[in-house]
């Protein structure tokens, strides 16, 4: 399937958007991107998966542009105008979850329960929640959100230099990443521990940020969605009026993924309760396939 590019895009009415992992208050978020998303979208409901505001980095060093002020205003305006906005935070944001309440057309919550247009049943969390190193290791991923800050920097001068001689990005910084989030996800089992969460639920699918990969596959019978990231992805996670559910690139950088399979409600969830998952309970007839 070719690239979905939102760039030149006109003005798109999807029934619900999935956004996470902005990053506001980090020198690298591509706030201006997500500015001009927001600005072409009016959807009926918008989830923020969580870390949309960094206050990790924001505590250790302020750092707050206009922009930052134009994006929280587009949400306000798009709220005014009927959108329902649907946060639920993660573990740079989570200073919020001192603050879980609904006001207008603002909810906050752990999780969420959203029903596609199709029937279809989705848990939506941010994820950190089932990450073995934020739960009890939390300071080796504050250091490693620190030394990705200066990765990020040398991949940034890196892409200058190569500008000048008119080459192409390079983004050695987000492999890097990839590479180290797949190691945590093979020690936590990150992804296997949300989809039993959904399956615990009776879901028919997950959607969550947190690791920065964006996707859409399916494992163990349970569509597990990423909604990815706006510091070098700039993904967002759409579904349309049918309830296929879509994955969209800003930049043009991965391949568009879908997933085909009357908002009546979204239902507000506890916080879950993580159990432990053990390798084997997953490795007879694991299926993992890209829609």
């Amino acid at each position: 399937m070719a690239n979905r590019s939102l760039e030149n895009e006109e003005l798109t009415a999807y029934r619900t958007i999935f956004l996470s992992d902005a990053h506001l208050g980090c020198h690298y978020a591509q706030a201006e991107s997500l500015l001009r998303f927001l600005n072409r979208v009016e959807p009926e409901e918008l989830y923020i998966v969580g870390d949309f505001i960094d206050g990790w980095r924001l505590k250790r060093r302020w750092f707050w542009q206009t922009v930052y002020v134009q994006i929280l205003q587009r949400l306000l305006h798009l709220a005014a105008n009927g959108t329902q906005i649907y946060y639920a935070p993660g573990n740079h944001d989570e200073f919020l979850r001192d603050f879980l309440c609904h006001f207008g057309q603002i909810t906050i919550a752990d999780q969420f329960l959203h029903q596609t247009a199709d029937g279809r049943r989705f848990v939506i969390l941010h994820g950190d929640q089932f990450d073995d190193v934020e739960r009890t290791a939390k300071w080796l991923s504050v250091i490693g959100a620190f030394a990705y800050d200066q990765l990020v920097l040398v991949n940034g001068i890196v892409n200058q230099f190569r500008r000048w001689f008119q080459l192409s990005d390079c983004r050695f910084s987000s492999n890097v990443k990839v590479w180290a989030k797949q190691a945590v996800q093979f020690i936590s089992d990150f992804e296997q521990r949300v989809v039993c969460h959904a399956k615990e639920l009776e879901c028919d699918g997950v959607i969550c940020g947190h690791i920065h990969v964006p996707r859409i596959t399916s494992l163990n019978g349970i569509t597990y969605c990423n909604t990815g990231d706006w510091v070098e992805h700039c993904t967002a996670l759409v579904e349309l009026e049918s309830g296929e559910l879509m994955l969209l690139d800003l930049s043009g950088q991965i391949p568009a993924l879908s997933c085909r399979e009357s908002r009546d409600h979204v239902e507000v969830l506890e916080e879950p309760q993580v159990q432990p998952v053990t390798q084997h309970a997953f490795a007879d007839g694991l299926m993992l396939t890209d829609s």
